[in-house]
């Protein structure tokens, strides 16, 4: 069975390497690689087989997701048109090394523009010395701008920082703070390990706040 892509995977090939500030050596881009069995490509609903679930988990939580639980939340990510996860494949090994996500969100501001998230980035640490982190993270910047998104935001650790800013990006002096609410279950929300409960009439309830410190720059220096 033909398996399908998250997006277009030709809009990949549309994406300028040298319009970004990294520094590859040897160049490489999502086009070209750099080894001939290494692959970007948006994700494939056949990935669940390829152990993008397993690449995940070396990042965070993920669960005891399903084969149905899978399928159908990539149905829905696409049939938004709102999601682009792009995954490294390993060809010879028919496995998924390195994924990150770019998020698009839909705006009333700057006369109803898109804004890019960055999220979930991560490469599967048996894989160093082969600029992939690099490449996965130039590859969606690149596609963000590409598909009209004003700005680029992601959140990071501290140690990062330095990596991200040779890729282009900047902490905003005076507002490089990094904000979230997590629920933990419907109707708590947990606060210095504390479980408070929410009064579920307050509008305040249905939203998580998430404030990025990193924009992208839409113009990039050769």
């Amino acid at each position: 069975m033909e398996e399908t892509y998250l997006y277009d995977p030709n809009i990949l090939l549309k994406l300028d390497f040298y319009k970004s500030p990294a520094k590859f050596n040897p160049f490489i881009s999502a086009a070209n690689p750099g080894e001939s069995w290494l692959k970007v490509r948006p994700l494939k609903d056949g990935d669940y087989d390829r152990g993008f679930l397993q690449l995940l988990s070396q990042l965070t939580s993920v669960g005891q997701i399903t084969r149905t639980q899978f399928l159908t939340r990539f149905s829905q990510m696409k049939a938004s048109g709102d999601y682009y996860v792009t995954v490294v494949e390993d060809t010879r090994k028919n496995l998924i090394i390195g994924a990150a996500s770019l998020i698009v969100e839909k705006k009333f501001i700057h006369n109803c523009a898109t804004r890019g998230r960055l999220e979930d980035v991560v490469v599967n640490d048996t894989y160093r010395g082969k600029q992939l982190g690099k490449l996965i993270v130039v590859t969606v910047t690149l596609l963000a701008q590409q598909l009209g998104c004003y700005k680029m935001s992601l959140d990071c650790k501290d140690k990062l920082i330095k990596f991200y800013e040779t890729l282009g990006y900047e902490l905003i002096p005076g507002n490089s703070n990094s904000m979230t609410i997590r629920y933990e279950e419907p109707g708590t929300v947990k606060h210095n390990n504390t479980f408070y409960e929410l009064d579920s009439s307050d509008p305040v309830v249905a939203c998580q706040t998430v404030v990025s410190i990193l924009p992208f720059k839409s113009t990039f220096i050769k």
